[in-house]
This record gives structure tokens, sequence and C-alpha cells, in this order.
């Protein structure tokens, strides 16, 4: 497993840390459409870097085993 697949999954990691944040920024400003579309791509960041985290893991489950 190279440092770039765990680079990969920090920055998913992050991209969805950074929408949760501006999420919140945008709905203490009452912009709640905004709030509501950065929270659904918060979501879905998160969503995919747990599915890389989980391949990453199962990937290296793999390697160890063999």
């Amino acid at each position: 497993m190279s440092l770039s697949t765990h680079y990969r999954a920090a920055e998913l990691h992050n991209l969805a840390s950074h929408a949760h944040t501006a999420a919140a920024i945008a709905h203490g400003k009452g912009d709640h459409l905004t709030a509501h579309e950065l929270t659904r791509q918060a979501h879905e960041h998160s969503v995919s870097a747990h599915k890389y985290s989980q391949e990453l893991l199962a990937d290296a489950a793999t390697s160890i085993n063999r």
C-alpha cells in the first residue's frame, strides 16, 4: 500500500471536514439553503472517505494473508 493511497484517504476526510465547517458557517449566517447543500456535500465526502478507507483496509488484510 503506497503513501499516496493514505494521502487520498486523508484528502477525502479533509474535504468532508471542510464542507461540514462551511455548512456550519452558512447556517450561522442564516443561509440555510447553502448550509443544506454543503451538508449534503459533506455527507457525500464522508461516505466516499469511509468507502475508500474500507477498501484500503480490505486490501491490507488481503496483502497480509498472502
